[in-house]
């Protein structure tokens, strides 16, 4: 286990890079803690992948340093760094059984073999592969050959990290929600710092401990399911966190108002004079259909989820989403909304400007 340090990190994967544009990472400064679980969560072609890459030496940074427990390990080869890493699609040995693919990282560090078989055994166990361990590799499915992976990768306890790189995306669906419950006992048995990258908010935040959100080589927050929900730090992650996302709509910001199209809406808090690009953020569950108070809206269509309804609205070709109770009422003369002063958050320039006391 190990606390992972950043420390002024960034990379391109241009020889010359001459503006900030030219980074696919850009530059980081963070502290990852001794044995937690971190999700690595944003949109394709965020950086993900090039920090976990770095992370895992697999990939020289352009500049800065990576650091772990406090030893600078930027130039050490991967097998140095005592890490295991999980990537997207299945990588195991095809000539070898099931039990001596999950062995291997074991044998090859010289542990005794009735260590290895009991270890084997319970990972496989973990996996739902004890009853296919001396079948060849090569004959299985997509999806069971990353299970050997997956348990390759957790079967040694002596790791400084365990890395996976979107280790999901062939395993059927039943499947992800059972691997991801194992990974979270793993990790609460054993205490591996573990970073998991994933395009998928569910994984995310049904894995991790904090979320690592990335936006164009950023990282824009890390914090735990209720923080990036309530509060999101860049419009980013309120649009990206959420199902469906945070409202986000622009707005002139006057002390303890927010206008729209000129209509009124209170705020929580006060906010001094604001410069820039400004919106308010609301998330659809703190939106309310009422008929007599709020924006006038259209509502264009209303979708059945079941344990809710979605509402979608329009206010001035502003698109606004609305999570009512399946049992809440919805008439035609309901063509306002409002919105829950305590959960209206304001942006300037797609950063969240924290406001004080009203």
């Amino acid at each position: 286990m190990a606390k992972i340090t950043l420390d002024n990190l960034a990379h391109s994967y241009l020889p010359n890079p001459a503006s900030e544009e030219d980074y696919a990472l850009k530059e980081l400064n963070h502290d990852w803690e001794d044995g937690a679980a971190y999700a690595l969560l944003g949109a394709s072609g965020c950086g993900k992948s090039t920090l976990l890459n770095i992370i895992s030496g697999l990939l020289q940074p352009s500049q800065g340093r990576i650091l772990f427990d406090g030893q600078d390990v930027t130039h050490a080869p991967t097998a140095e760094r005592n890490i295991a890493q999980v990537f997207q699609f299945p990588v195991v040995y095809d000539t070898m059984t099931v039990r001596d693919n999950l062995a291997f990282p074991l044998r090859n560090r010289g542990r005794e073999e009735s260590y290895v078989a009991e270890r084997v055994q319970e990972i496989a166990r973990m996996i739902g592969m004890e009853d296919v361990l001396n079948k060849k590799a090569r004959g299985l499915t997509a999806d069971a050959k990353q299970k050997i992976s997956l348990g390759r990768g957790m079967v040694r306890k002596d790791v400084n990290a365990l890395l996976f790189d979107e280790p999901l995306t062939v395993i059927d669906p039943h499947m992800k929600w059972e691997l991801r419950t194992q990974l979270k006992k793993l990790h609460h048995d054993f205490g591996h710092t573990m970073i998991y990258v994933t395009h998928d908010q569910t994984e995310a935040l049904t894995f991790a401990d904090k979320v690592v959100v990335m936006y164009d080589g950023r990282v824009v927050q890390i914090g735990t399911p209720e923080e990036l929900f309530e509060r999101p730090e860049h419009t980013f992650v309120g649009y990206f966190i959420g199902s469906p996302g945070m409202n986000v709509i622009p707005a002139k910001i006057d002390g303890t108002r927010a206008y729209i199209e000129g209509s009124p809406i209170d705020l929580g808090c006060g906010y001094d004079a604001l410069e820039g690009k400004l919106e308010i953020g609301v998330r659809p569950e703190y939106a309310t259909l009422s008929q007599d108070e709020g924006l006038p809206v259209t509502i264009r269509r209303i979708e059945d989820a079941g344990r809710h309804k979605i509402i979608r609205a329009e206010f001035f070709g502003h698109d606004i989403n609305i999570i009512a109770g399946e049992d809440d009422p919805v008439s035609a003369d309901m063509n306002r909304v409002r919105f829950d002063p305590a959960h209206v958050n304001v942006y300037a320039n797609d950063w969240r400007v924290p406001g004080r006391a009203a």
